[in-house]
């Protein structure tokens, strides 16, 4: 078997079998291809696409490339959730306790931020003393214990994602839908949950930025996890504007705190219940989603949520008392200009304005800056008044005139209402 060949075939339009994907991927993980041939299989997948078929042979073989956790000792049917990444998404911080307080074993793996979406472990680190890194089977007894653990993902999980991206984001071919498919979903599978519930974002402030990307993206992922033995839901949400109103890390703790409370922003709550009724209905405690929303929403209201939310932190070692410290020196407001209604928002250009501020990277390995951030008060399709405060930027410089640039080009005020829409847009299943 040659892969000049494989590449040719795919170029062509032609389905690839499982042999000549297992052939490529064992022999670009183990150095045997080069990238440039690599590159051009890409390029090829990037135009012809991949069938179902296809999708599910190459998952399964990046899958089988490094670690696969083994999830058996946990008892009961484990369910992971995944975010396609945003701005303000905290929701992992709140649906993982929110599950666990009905009796759902969460075990996730999650990841650091990059650009304008932030990470899950970023936030938590947040926290004085927590504990990102766990051994296997602390993971394990720690699920088994309090039913929720959130870990950084291992090295050696999906090393053929590692080199695929790596070469992807430099071949101009990371907007593929297959591609990003199978990078999510090789990483959800190696992890060892039963069941997975995705959330893709779409909007200005998402890598899917029309409905038709976002529907099809869900439903490859859909597809890719039903063909691999794993109950897989996903809920297509709007990021055409933060989620909540704090964007950086220890301002996104203190709202996911609010939230589990009972106390949070409304898109943020209906997000993360109709995510949370989804993952309790998969995990088999009741059969349908609006009684689980219903118990999901009895825990919020009792305290269920908060209090799982605090033993979990306490048990990797975290202090959430350490959040008070957690402030930014200077508190610079950002006034509208004009009467009217707020029509439109650049989600990712908030997120960036953000990320300028220290709250995110540029690139891997740069430091974080967990005080500070962004506040937006306003969302799509609030009445506003000439200086109404729209933003609070949370800095440790006094000069952030660049910031505030940004922030004034993100957004467009219009003389007519607008009409609000729902945070969730759909839900695909099998």
């Amino acid at each position: 078997m040659r892969m000049v060949d494989i590449i040719h075939k795919k170029r062509d339009g032609f389905e690839l079998t499982h042999e000549e994907i297992q052939f490529f991927i064992q022999g670009y993980v183990k150095e045997k291809i080069p990238d440039y041939q690599v590159s051009a299989l890409m390029m090829a997948i990037f135009f012809k696409e991949m069938s179902e078929t296809e999708l599910s042979f190459l998952v399964y073989e990046m899958v089988k490339s490094g670690d696969v956790i083994d999830l058996t000792a946990i008892q009961g049917i484990k369910v992971d959730k995944h975010s396609t990444g945003g701005v303000g998404d905290k929701t992992s911080l709140i649906v993982g306790p929110l599950v666990a307080s009905a009796g759902i074993p969460v075990a996730k793996m999650s990841g650091r931020g990059l650009g304008h979406t932030g990470g899950t472990i970023d936030k938590l680190e947040s926290i004085d003393g927590f504990k990102t890194e766990l051994s296997e089977t602390e993971f394990i007894k720690q699920v088994n214990d309090v039913k929720i653990a959130i870990a950084g993902q291992t090295g050696h999980l999906v090393p053929a994602d590692k080199m695929l991206y790596a070469l992807r984001d430099v071949t101009a071919t990371v907007e593929s839908i297959p591609l990003i498919a199978s990078s999510i979903m090789s990483k959800k599978l190696a992890s060892g949950a039963d069941a997975i519930v995705l959330d893709v974002k779409v909007g200005s402030g998402a890598f899917m930025k029309t409905m038709d990307e976002a529907k099809r993206l869900a439903e490859a992922m859909v597809t890719i996890g039903e063909s691999l033995n794993r109950k897989t839901v996903a809920v297509i949400s709007s990021m055409n504007q933060p989620l909540g109103h704090e964007i950086g890390n220890a301002n996104e703790v203190r709202e996911a705190i609010q939230t589990l409370k009972g106390e949070g922003p409304e898109d943020l709550q209906e997000l993360c219940l109709t995510i949370a009724s989804h993952m309790v209905v998969l995990g088999g405690i009741v059969d349908q989603v609006d009684v689980a929303y219903q118990l999901l929403l009895s825990k919020l209201k009792d305290g269920s949520a908060y209090n799982r939310f605090k033993t979990f932190i306490e048990r990797q070692g975290g202090n959430l008392k350490s959040l008070e410290t957690k402030q930014a020196k200077y508190h610079i407001d950002v006034r509208v200009k004009q009467k009217g209604y707020l029509h439109r928002v650049d989600t990712e250009g908030i997120g960036m304005a953000a990320m300028l501020l220290g709250a995110g990277r540029k690139e891997k390995g740069d430091p974080i800056d967990h005080s500070v951030g962004i506040t937006m008060h306003k969302k799509l399709g609030d009445e506003l008044n000439q200086d109404d405060i729209i933003f609070t930027i949370h800095a440790n410089r006094d000069q952030v005139s660049e910031v505030i640039d940004r922030l004034n080009q993100s957004y467009d005020v219009q003389e007519n209402s607008f009409e609000k829409e729902g945070i969730v847009y759909r839900v695909i299943t099998k």
